[in-house]
């Protein structure tokens, strides 16, 4: 016997997931609705299938194609332009020949189809309809039959006061051909609204069956969310994907969960799927194919789409998520909200209930969304940020996008340019390190692979085998989970903002000059990259004055990248070393985790007798000092030392960023020496610090603020070369009191802020070196924007620490103010 779906339909009221798929198409038990239809009309014994269709026809065709996979005959016939339920049946005409069924192809039913066709031979009907009950029929066509079945009444989707029954029209018929014949082809014609009412008006046979269990028009979201959960408990009878691994929690091949993560059923895990640890997948949840959930994220009631990233802390409440779709870090997603594919929701945004996203939509980083954003497309502010690109591995920095990168940066650099890449010994760096080169070199450039060393070699690298351009890529010291790439100008700095935008430019265009085969050049292994930078700092220390002090230190560090580094610079000069991280410097750690020990390590350096602790960034960018006496030496504290150290040895003047402390200020004048400011951003410091030391011989700044260990060194050769401790040099910098917060400031406020800062400063001096910087009596205050996230930093410094925190206080309830985010 044949059969009809009806499969035309566009599916308006369940956009946006039918923004770019017609309604079959929609996924349900990860399966496109139109699989479960053709299932049941299989188990039934349809195995011959018309499907007609109108909206984006080849969608359906390209993925069913002649339904072999489901061991039925397909054939389609497209109509041009809408023709009705009837009419687009009638367009098939000539495939039907005996009686045959017609069904929709975007309805959730086990209805017996058998029952409904014996029914029909039983009682000589020319047309008869499937019925069913529901609790509200207004979306409906209400049915009236008589006890034998025979319909008397109509009426199509009527009002309460006009309903007279909960029997209503399921859209499923069994028909002979010649009710195909009361109307002519190419007409728009409907069955419920046209031709029953033509039949029953003509006193046709036309019947209709009451059949028991589950149907579901899903027409719209909520119908969809509904259709979802009463699969998952077993309302309807269909073949669940995937094993039962626990109580009604099905898994389908490939997925894995971590055992510390929760899932609860009932619901269902997608193939390849992966579930960190502290995850939580609530009851009602169902996840699509290729879904990575990250610790402690939380998804419950929520339909999710294929290649959706959940990321760490993120919470997932009644909501429908579509294919490749980033939900980033403590993102919240509420009841009835709908997010269309290839969507970003940054880290810390809302999505509040309700709210439709349509498809490659950007919600920005701590935005809340009020209401459904249907037009604009998925453009983020800039690809650069505080440090070059960083972003989720394998979700935002993924191989493609690192080998477009590498096209646009090899296309901005020049035609044959030298370009030094290099990775730190991570994985995930690796890979993308190999994808960017590939891209370089479409594009003709020279590559130059210094395979995986840490930052300071890479920057030293590009100067000393004369490249013209570099790019390090390494494990973000905030998350596991990120990369960062870092940019890097002939001087080992990083490139400009305008050689950034340029890049972006190019990025935005993918209008890349290609290289023909002939001109690809192969890239060339640069192999002691290392052990050259390694000499380099040994040659500055050669003297002997650090190897015969003897000193003892107490380190702290990334095993996988620095070991090496370590050992070498301690074996040549002198230095005795205890390995404070024991095993767990084998593991990676966020440089706010490895902070978090400092307490502890200044502990364990008083009572180790050492002469100092050092806790170094896993790619050696970055250092934290700890003295004798258990004083931990960071951020402002650390500038004023190196400061210190360089007015002290007249080696120039001193580079610093706007947010350092005044006290610098008066050492240079203690030792006559200059400060030159700058703004906060890398490259602002670099192109400082790089101007005032053009030959960059010797120990310059630039080693002493981005490289952990030379700084680390240079330090320790001072007070031995000088019999002096690191207490004693700490306690010639004059005490300061300072302090700092960030503020949330919407995007679209940031500029009214610094405006209304500006033009009305409650004190004498302001400067805008960077942000607005106001001076006070007894101290300053700077607010500077930032650039990736959505809010301001607050810094203070004061003759108290009382005051340095008034101040802070007194400009965030500014800001929060002129943002309007409180009351005045």
């Amino acid at each position: 016997m044949k059969a009809i779906i009806m499969a035309g339909g566009e599916g308006s009221r369940l956009r946006p997931l039918t923004c770019g798929r017609p309604k079959p198409m929609v996924p349900v038990l990860n399966r496109p609705i139109m699989a479960h239809i053709i299932d049941l009309l299989k188990n039934h014994g349809f195995d011959d299938i018309g499907v007609t269709l109108q909206y984006m026809p080849e969608a359906i065709r390209d993925h069913f194609g002649n339904g072999a996979e489901y061991d039925v005959n397909l054939r389609y016939f497209v109509e041009d332009s809408p023709l009705g339920t009837a009419g687009s049946v009638k367009n098939a005409s000539g495939f039907l020949d005996d009686t045959f069924l017609v069904i929709s192809g975007d309805a959730l039913t086990d209805l017996d189809l058998t029952r409904a066709v014996e029914f029909h031979k039983k009682n000589g009907s020319l047309a008869t309809l499937v019925l069913t009950r529901v609790d509200c029929p207004l979306e409906y066509g209400v049915v009236i039959t008589s006890e034998d079945g025979r319909i008397t009444q109509f009426l199509e989707k009527p009002g309460w006061g006009e309903v007279f029954s909960d029997t209503v029209n399921t859209g499923i018929y069994v028909l002979e051909p010649e009710v195909l014949e009361y109307f002519a082809p190419g007409r728009m014609f409907d069955f419920s609204k046209d031709l029953f009412p033509l039949l029953l008006s003509e006193k046709k046979p036309l019947f209709g069956l009451v059949l028991p269990g589950y149907w579901c028009d899903i027409g719209n979201l909520q119908q969809y969310l509904e259709a979802h959960y009463d699969a998952l408990s077993g309302k309807v009878k269909i073949e669940m994907p995937g094993h039962e691994t626990l109580p009604r929690v099905w898994v389908e091949d490939g997925a894995y969960i971590n055992p510390a993560a929760s899932v609860k059923g009932p619901s269902l895990i997608g193939a390849d799927c992966q579930i960190a640890a502290g995850a939580r997948i609530e009851p009602y949840t169902l996840l699509g194919r290729g879904c990575l959930v990250q610790k402690d994220a939380s998804i419950k009631r929520s339909v999710i789409w294929n290649n959706v990233y959940v990321g760490s802390g993120a919470s997932l409440r009644g909501a429908v998520v579509g294919s490749r779709v980033q939900v980033q870090a403590k993102a919240g997603i509420y009841e009835g909200a709908v997010v269309g594919e290839d969507s970003i929701i940054r880290e810390n945004s809302l999505l509040k209930p309700d709210v439709k996203l349509w498809p490659h939509k950007l919600v920005e980083t701590g935005a809340t969304v009020h209401r459904s954003v249907v037009w604009g497309t998925l453009s983020p502010k800039k690809s650069f940020g505080f440090e070059g690109i960083s972003g989720l591995v394998n979700v935002e920095i993924t191989p493609e996008f690192a080998v477009r990168i590498g096209a646009a940066f090899g296309s901005t650099t020049g035609l044959g340019a030298r370009i030094a890449v290099s990775s730190d010994s991570y994985t995930a760096s690796i890979m993308i390190r190999q994808a960017l080169i590939s891209g370089a070199q479409s594009v003709g450039s020279r590559i130059l692979d210094l395979g995986e060393v840490i930052t300071p070699v890479a920057r030293y690298a590009v100067r000393s085998l004369n490249c013209q351009a570099g790019v390090h890529i390494k494990v973000s010291p905030a998350a596991a989970d990120k990369v960062v790439m870092v940019f890097i100008n002939s001087r080992g700095g990083n490139i400009s903002r305008g050689q950034e935008r340029k890049i972006e430019n190019a990025l935005a265009r993918e209008d890349f000059p290609r290289s023909e085969a002939a001109r690809l050049f192969a890239p060339e292994k640069v192999v002691g990259a290392a052990g050259e930078y390694m000499t380099a700092v040994y040659d500055n220390y050669r003297d002997g004055s650090l190897r015969g002090a003897g000193f003892k230190v107490l380190l702290c560090y990334d095993h996988n990248n620095l070991e090496n580094f370590v050992a070498g610079l301690c074996s040549q000069l002198g230095l005795a070393r205890e390995n404070y991280c024991g095993e767990a410097g084998g593991e990676y750690r966020s440089w706010s985790a490895c902070q978090k020990i400092l307490p502890d390590m200044a502990k364990a350096v008083v009572e180790s007798g050492a002469d100092a602790g050092a806790l170094l960034d896993p790619n050696g960018d970055r250092l934290v000092l700890i003295d004798e006496k258990g004083r931990v030496i960071q951020d402002n504290l650390l500038t004023a030392l190196l400061s210190l150290i360089i007015l002290k040895g007249r080696e120039g003047p001193v580079v610093v960023p706007v947010t350092a402390p005044m006290v610098i200020e008066a050492l240079a004048e203690r030792y006559q020496g200059r400060v030159v400011r700058t703004k906060t951003a890398l490259q602002d410091f670099l192109d400082k610090v790089l101007a005032q030391e053009p030959g960059l011989e010797g120990i310059s700044q630039f080693f002493l603020h981005f490289d952990a260990l030379t700084a680390l060194v240079r330090i320790l050769d001072y007070t031995a070369r000088h019999k002096s401790s690191l207490a004693t040099l700490v306690e010639e910098i004059p005490l300061f009191f300072m302090d700092s917060q960030e503020v949330h400031v919407p995007w679209e406020a940031k500029g009214r802020v610094i405006r209304r800062l500006i033009q009305d400063p409650p004190a004498s001096r302001f400067e805008m070196l960077d942000g607005v910087k106001i001076y006070h009596q007894n101290g300053w205050a700077l607010v500077l924007p930032d650039p990736e996230e959505p809010l301001c930093r607050v810094f203070s410094e004061g003759s108290t620490m009382e005051i340095a925190e008034s101040l802070t206080d007194m400009y965030i309830e500014k800001i929060n103010k002129i943002a309007g985010l409180k009351n005045p």
